[in-house]
């Protein structure tokens, strides 16, 4: 598919953002934002971020195919990954994994016949204390089990959007990448939702029931360059 102007204009507002000369590190955001136009990063959307910042397909390509983040094959909606790393398998999530793929008629990276839910299943989302884990696009769904699972996919099937446990309310893949490129959610209140969970907090009460607090520091440290080498 071809791009719109609209697509072009953020284009330019991404490489604006960084120094004169380095429109190669637009690249990341670039990718998002190809990504929330077509759900995925397609070969056109290869050769956009290409042409638009003066890269070759074969870079652009080696930088779209590292990061998991950005999806090579048409995605849907919402985007399921379950974490089914050592920790939560044993506390349940590859039981999760299977049988979400059993009901939604998707394997590992694959999507449903509607094209609106893709599965996947992930090494490790950072959240061990809260395992087992699953994301939509993202979000967090904590200590999740067979039927919770399945609950929250339903929603989704029947075009609920439904709360994650912590974090911000839900959006399609599309909006999300949209947002990942550096564009913000314009959703009345969006950014002001969900909370931290307990065990993210438990530092933080420890170090105030002990009295534990930050030593004075500067804010404004002094940038010292190092001394140029001849």
């Amino acid at each position: 598919m071809g791009f719109g102007e609209e697509t072009l204009v953020r284009a330019k507002e991404i490489i604006a953002r960084f120094p004169d000369g380095k429109s190669r590190s637009a690249l990341l955001p670039m990718l998002h934002l190809v990504q929330s136009e077509e759900g995925y990063v397609s070969p056109d959307g290869i050769g956009f971020c290409a042409e638009t910042l003066g890269l070759t397909r074969a870079e652009v390509g080696a930088v779209a195919t590292f990061y998991t983040m950005y999806k090579r094959r048409p995605t849907g909606d919402w985007l399921v990954s379950v974490c089914t790393n050592t920790m939560c398998d044993v506390l349940g999530g590859g039981r999760v994994f299977e049988m979400l793929s059993e009901y939604l008629d998707a394997g590992h990276d694959e999507t449903t016949a509607d094209g609106k839910i893709t599965l996947e299943h992930a090494e490790c989302l950072a959240a061990c204390d809260y395992g087992p884990v699953m994301t939509v696009n993202y979000e967090f769904f904590d200590k999740v089990d067979v039927e919770t699972s399945l609950g929250v996919v339903t929603q989704l099937q029947e075009g609920i959007r439904p709360a994650p446990t912590r974090g911000a309310r839900l959006c399609t893949l599309k909006e999300m990448s949209l947002q990942l490129a550096g564009f913000p959610d314009d959703r009345e209140g969006a950014i002001a939702d969900g909370v931290a969970g307990d065990p993210t907090l438990r530092g933080n009460r420890l170090a105030e029931e002990h009295g534990v607090t930050l030593p004075d520091f500067d804010p404004d440290p002094p940038i010292v360059k190092p001394k140029e080498t001849r």
